[in-house]
């Protein structure tokens, strides 16, 4: 769709035109009309002591004044009323367009002659002085524009950039971007009076396509003109214009802004192809994490549901009634461990797409613990628990599900690396309306060059082992709720991971 021209922080500068408008004209006109009448005023009331000269000289102040005003015709207009106001007021006999003496004949041609010379004089001075200070201001709003286009805009925000500048700077009455989409060109931005007229110009002459579009470098139909933009000699777009006159110097600005545009949408287009390349890149390296992580936690339990299944059909292989009761249980416990781990799976599929909605509520963190510790008690099997959870801890707000991933993620964790028998220790407290929540182990604990690395799946050789999906999952889950998961030194030598989680609030009610 094409994008509609935003006018923001861009200076105004319209382009000044070599034609001066009615209301400049007539207001020119007026002042150098009023100037003649109030000269002439004077001098009628001084006349018998003027000299035919004395007048002639004043009514160029009239003239001079409707050039300045207005330009060469209007200091045409003002030397012509001055000749006959000159011979009917200045020139005997009084009151009339008769001259009867050689003398007030060359007196008149001398100041006809003048005028002119003086308004043309003026009047160069009046263009050139605008004309430099058109290209100075053109030059200033060129670098300006040079910066605007070299920021970090996207690629639409340039594009509504672009033809804004070409639409307040060149006085266009619309004007249209044109970029190549499969092989044709499509409008993709606009700027001006548009409607009914776009349409039109892009199917304008020979432009149809992308070599189409290389080889009309700067063409015109009516008061439509085209500018190919090419960077490196190679087509970007096409910038149309609709309803301007440009002079020569305002056709080569704008050929150089053209220039500029092109590289500025190029390397925006680089630009969003780089970070499109990056996020692949991401994606492939975050799905081969993935693949590699879950192929890792899930080996153990499909090897341990695969050898419990294959003691059970072994033929001739008498089992006791206790061997087979481990059996089934070492079974159904190794298969809600690995249904736990398919549905973490699903759960990080779903917070990396942004997908999963957290449904942050206000809960009894013990609560959470008990079915954490219920989720993880096959790990748990062999090792104390020991709970240092306040009665008076206050409520907290958070997504008890998930948060009860964590915890089970993490006492997992903690059991498969700290030896049998030993304590896992729960422990929570509040302060400044957060409360901590730690598990802690008396395992080998983790190396402190490590602690940043085990909870990313991308890295299989830190701390000791313990980087993993599950860790992986419990970060994320985590930071959904805009904390922290962090790993020191426990109280008994091991591993003590800790998170926060906000104090619920309550609105009182009136």
């Amino acid at each position: 769709m094409p994008v509609e021209a935003r006018v923001g922080d861009v200076p105004r500068t319209p382009a000044p035109k070599g034609s001066v408008t009615v209301r400049r004209t007539v207001w020119a006109s007026t002042a150098a009309l009023t100037t003649m009448v109030l000269a002439t005023a004077v001098m009628l009331a001084i006349r018998p002591h003027l000299a035919v000269a004395t007048a002639a000289v004043v009514f160029v102040v009239p003239v001079i004044v409707g050039v300045s005003a207005g330009g060469f015709a209007t200091g045409v207009g003002a030397a012509l009323a001055g000749f006959f106001v000159y011979d009917w007021f200045f020139i005997p006999p009084y009151g009339t367009l008769s001259v009867n003496s050689a003398q007030d004949w060359v007196a008149l041609v001398v100041y006809l002659v003048v005028v002119l010379i003086v308004a043309r004089l003026v009047a160069v001075q009046q263009d050139s002085r605008r004309d430099a200070t058109f290209r100075t201001e053109a030059i200033r709003r060129l670098f300006e524009v040079s910066e605007y286009l070299i920021g970090e805009q996207s690629l639409d925000e340039l594009l509504g950039l672009v033809v804004t500048i070409v639409h307040e700077t060149f006085g266009t009455r619309w004007v249209a971007l044109l970029l190549p989409v499969d092989g044709s060109l499509t409008i993709a931005a606009t700027a001006g009076e548009v409607i009914g007229d776009v349409e039109r110009a892009a199917a304008l002459g020979p432009v149809g396509s992308t070599q189409a579009m290389a080889l009309v470098g700067a063409a015109s139909d009516g008061d439509v003109r085209r500018v190919a933009l090419t960077a490196v000699q190679r087509p970007v777009g096409q910038l149309v214009v609709a309803g301007a006159t440009l002079s020569a110097f305002e056709r080569q600005l704008l050929g150089t802004f053209a220039n500029e545009a092109a590289l500025a949408i190029e390397r925006s287009q680089l630009r969003e192809q780089a970070l499109r390349a990056d996020l692949l890149e991401e994606v492939d390296r975050w799905r081969s994490a993935m693949v590699g992580a879950v192929s890792h936690d899930l080996r153990t339990p499909l090897a341990s549901i695969k050898a419990a299944v294959s003691t059970l059909r072994a033929p001739g292989l008498t089992l006791s009634g206790a061997d087979h009761t481990e059996l089934l249980a070492t079974i159904e416990d190794q298969s809600d461990h690995l249904a736990m781990l398919v549905a973490n799976l699903l759960d990080m599929a779903r917070l990396e797409a942004g997908t999963l909605a957290l449904r942050s509520e206000p809960h009894v963190l013990a609560s959470v613990v008990d079915t954490a510790i219920a989720a993880a008690r096959a790990a748990l099997v062999h090792h104390e628990l020991a709970l240092e959870i306040p009665d008076d801890l206050p409520i907290v707000e958070m997504d008890e599900v998930l948060i009860a991933q964590v915890l089970s993620n993490l006492l997992t964790n903690a059991a498969q690396h700290s030896p049998d028998g030993s304590t896992i220790t729960v422990a929570a407290s509040e302060r400044a309306g957060l409360v901590t929540v730690s598990v802690s182990d008396e395992g080998p604990g983790v190396p402190e060059a490590d602690r940043e690395r085990i909870f990313h799946m991308l890295d299989r050789n830190a701390g000791s082992g313990r980087a993993g999906l599950g860790l992986a999952i419990s970060t994320a889950f985590v930071e959904a709720h805009g904390q922290h998961l962090s790993v020191a030194d426990g109280p008994a030598g091991g591993a003590c991971f800790t998170f926060q989680v906000r104090v619920a609030t309550f609105e009182e009610s009136s």
